[in-house]
């Protein structure tokens, strides 16, 4: 566990146990988003040349990650700060900066659409190497900071002068790159997905949002969007729709691999020289959405 005492608790985590519960409830972690970083991470996961035995699995997903893990001969244990998660699988319930796994605990550390709303994002990283073993890989992915921008750009002008955060504020691949190396991870890879939506309705975008968790979960307390602003928000979402007749939305999933140190290691190439690809990175050992 790290010691959280002087890290500013930009998320209330009360708050963020009952989305989490709530957007369980309603997609049992089938939710679209996360379906579509699943089938990313097992992708890349495949990719890897080597047999992985033990696996934490972090996220509303993680029943079906659990399930396709156990047909590659992978024994999964699960957590999650969502009750509903945790005990449906037999996990524990933790915060991910407050993971309270011993150390090389696992070789693979699986995590889904959750490391955005962690107060202590590289305490939370720190944790993942210090759990697994030597040469041990973490995967993740979550919604990255560039993502949502029409629907924040409505919401503000909708707002006028009265704006107040409704969408969290979240992390980009460069911080994210910088964050992988400065928590002593090894061969770190992050790179994006830019997904480009087609939706017909405002209601339909933000069950999306809130499916995966990222309803606002802010500490600092923050005004509700009244009926007025939210009908100002419909119109806005309405004239603003291209000539299909839906409203255009981009969002950028983050995906990010690195490795547990070990001394065997290939060294990594130097910084921005551009040698080394997702692919080698993970082998080296051995979408246009429309809403209906």
């Amino acid at each position: 566990m790290t010691d959280t005492v002087n890290i500013p608790e930009v998320f209330n985590r009360n708050k963020r146990r009952i989305v989490r519960d709530r957007a369980f409830a309603r997609e049992n972690g089938d939710d679209f988003f996360s379906q579509i970083m699943v089938e990313e991470i097992l992708e890349r996961l495949d990719v890897v040349k080597r047999t992985f035995r033990r696996a934490l699995i972090i996220g509303l997903p993680a029943s079906k990650l659990g399930r396709e893990l156990q047909t590659r001969g992978i024994k999964a244990v699960f957590a999650d700060s969502s009750a509903r998660v945790a005990k449906s699988l037999g996990g524990v319930i933790c915060d991910d900066d407050r993971l309270p796994f011993a150390d090389h605990s696992f070789d693979l550390i699986i995590n889904i659409g959750s490391l955005d709303t962690v107060n202590d994002l590289p305490g939370a990283l720190v944790l993942c190497r210090r759990i697994l073993v030597p040469d041990g890989l973490l995967l993740a992915a979550l919604i990255s900071a560039e993502s949502f921008p029409s629907l924040k750009s409505v919401i503000m002008e909708a707002e006028g002068d009265r704006v107040s955060a409704h969408i969290h504020p979240q992390i980009d691949v460069r911080t994210a790159g910088d964050l992988l190396t400065r928590v002593g991870l090894t061969l770190p890879v992050a790179d994006s997905d830019n997904l480009r939506l087609n939706y017909s309705s405002l209601g339909r975008l933000i069950s999306d949002i809130r499916d995966v968790g990222g309803s606002n979960i802010m500490t600092n307390n923050h005004s509700a969007i009244g009926r007025n602003v939210y009908n100002r928000i419909r119109t806005l979402f309405a004239t603003q729709a291209e000539p299909h007749g839906k409203f255009s939305e981009t969002v950028t999933i983050l995906y990010l691999c690195a490795w547990a140190p070990h001394p065997d290691q290939p060294k990594p190439a130097r910084r921005g020289s551009g040698q080394a690809s997702l692919t080698t990175t993970l082998s080296r050992a051995d979408k246009n959405h429309t809403d209906d």
